[in-house]
């Protein structure tokens, strides 16, 4: 049976990629239905301020890109069902990247594939000349995945297109030459390019994932591509995806470094997919970094596919990115109804010099602040047992603002709780001897839909000999996001309780955590 329904599965696809026209059916007109019903939003599991779809199926950010005062977010997406299938790119906009206008889907499958992840471009010179100075065209390349090619098990099924846009983003033209980046060496694994403009060569950069690896290309106009060279890992076996490279001052200097993002689909530091990166010199050819010093951009299941956004403008000065809230290991079977998968909170990347090397740090950006109510203050606490905390806030819509004064801390262990009437929780616990974060969801949920999700503890190292460890707590229906130390470690997790949760307490055993301070913010929603 799993086999007939594998081989219909994939007639779909192929289907579905060899005509557009059949794929244009009026697939917005279902989204406009669902944002119509005033409480599309409370659906059950359904996040308040964390970027969805309406409906349906969505995984990887794509096409990134700031113009006229807007952010555009483009996503990988399957208007017919909500597991995955023939690829789309859905899109939405937004003034501050926290509120959210759906929109019609920018980038269908055609008669060469069905369209996988990639990245979008401003090109302010018109270098491709496929628009004006005085009216630049927007560039997306992408990946065109040929299922007829997978299914013949020819190994070039997948190629490097381009598409254009004219009208600021919202309808695209597909480039009459595509692919630009044919498949000549026959990689199953050829995808997801994301483009950077390399200002002392004049050169528009590309970096792709050639399955263990990552290959840069060049280009003066982003229609004629050349390999130039390839990044990896001697003897790694692992799948990278969605590679994005960037230069970016190192904070508090006037040096600058580059950084590659790719995303790992397993062996993550808490199993499954996670997003890392390496910091080190790009010359216009070649980039150089000590691959002994991968380090992960998110210690949490929870964040994969993070990339940044292009054009963001100079007098910001800001590096910000997003990433997708899921975990290929259950992406597909967690139990929501009409739609699949949420997007992490944006963030701003900065990059710190250490003694002995340089770490991404990641925050909130600060638009997010927008969405606060009126603070409930602690104050200083000392904690010796539990402590409920209670105030104008929903436990399931909050931010945690503390920081615990270590030197004074006697607990060996310390944390926080969330917990819902039928006793399903999720706990963040802190362990001076251990040296880690360990977070718990083990018990967050009855409804055990899948045994990678339930299965593991998962934990995070964390340095216990400074003064003070500041800690951010973010909490949207079924997700955490965890920033310690003003971003020196994230980590994200999602949940599903069978009813929201309705406390949140304060944990200490065998001894006393003191809090300095302790702010709780109740967080508005942004669908209503």
């Amino acid at each position: 049976m799993n086999k007939i329904l594998l081989l219909l599965s994939t007639l779909l696809m192929i289907s579905a990629c060899q005509n557009e026209t059949s794929q244009k059916k009026d697939t917005v007109v279902t989204t406009q239905e669902v944002t119509k019903s005033a409480d599309y939003y409370k659906e059950k599991n359904r996040p308040q301020f964390h970027f969805t779809p309406a409906a349906n199926w969505m995984n990887d950010p794509n096409g990134m890109f700031y113009y006229e005062g807007k952010y555009h977010l483009f996503y990988q997406y399957f208007p017919d069902s909500t597991v995955w299938g023939p690829m789309h790119w859905g899109h939405a906009e937004s003034k501050d990247m926290i509120r959210w206008e759906h929109l019609p889907i920018g980038l269908y499958p055609d008669s060469i594939g069905c369209i996988f992840s990639g990245g979008a471009v401003v090109d302010i010179n018109n270098t491709s000349q496929l628009g004006t100075t005085e009216n630049p065209p927007i560039v997306a390349t992408f990946t065109h995945h040929d299922f007829v090619g997978e299914k013949a098990k020819s190994n070039d099924f997948q190629k490097q297109s381009i598409a254009y846009s004219l009208d600021g983003g919202y309808e695209w033209i597909k480039y009459k030459g595509n692919p630009v980046i044919p498949n000549t060496e026959k990689i199953k694994d050829f995808r997801d390019p994301k483009v950077v403009w390399h200002e002392p060569s004049q050169k528009w950069i590309l970096v792709l994932a050639a399955y263990d690896k990552v290959k840069f290309y060049a280009s003066p106009n982003l229609t004629d591509w050349e390999f130039i060279s390839d990044f990896g890992i001697k003897g790694d076996n692992r799948l990278w995806e969605c590679p994005d490279l960037f230069p970016i001052q190192v904070e508090g200097t006037d040096e600058y470094k580059w950084v590659l993002i790719v995303s790992i689909q397993k062996e993550a530091p808490n199993d499954g997919t996670a997003t890392s990166y390496f910091v080190g010199e790009f010359d216009g050819t070649t980039f150089k970094s000590d691959v002994k010093n991968q380090k992960w951009l998110d210690w949490g299941t929870d964040n994969y596919a993070f990339v940044t956004w292009n054009n963001i403008p100079k007098e910001d000065g800001r590096t910000l990115g997003i990433g997708w809230m899921s975990n290929w290991q259950y992406a597909q079977v967690v139990p929501t109804e009409t739609w699949r998968s949420t997007m992490t909170l944006p963030r701003e990347l900065r990059l710190v010099k250490g003694v002995n090397n340089y770490a991404l740090h990641s925050v909130p950006v600060k638009e997010f602040q927008t969405l606060r109510g009126e603070a409930t203050s602690f104050g200083q606490m000392n904690i010796t047992e539990e402590k409920v905390l209670e105030g104008s806030f929903s436990p399931s819509q909050a931010e945690l603002n503390l920081t615990v004064d270590l030197k004074q801390t006697t607990a060996n262990t310390f944390g926080i709780k969330l917990q819902n009437q039928l006793e399903e929780h999720l706990t963040i616990q802190f362990d001076k001897k251990a040296g880690k974060m360990f977070v718990d969801r083990t018990n967050s949920g009855k409804d055990k839909f899948s045994e990678a999700f339930y299965k593991n503890v998962h934990a995070a190292p964390i340095d216990f000999n400074k003064a003070k460890l500041d800690i951010q707590l973010i909490i949207d229906a079924t997700s955490i996001e965890i920033f310690i130390n003003n971003g020196a470690l994230n980590f994200t997790s999602i949940f599903f309780p069978s009813e929201k949760f309705s406390t949140i307490s304060l944990l200490a055993n065998n001894g006393t955590c003191t809090i300095d301070n302790l702010e709780v913010y109740p967080l508005n929603g942004i669908w209503q």
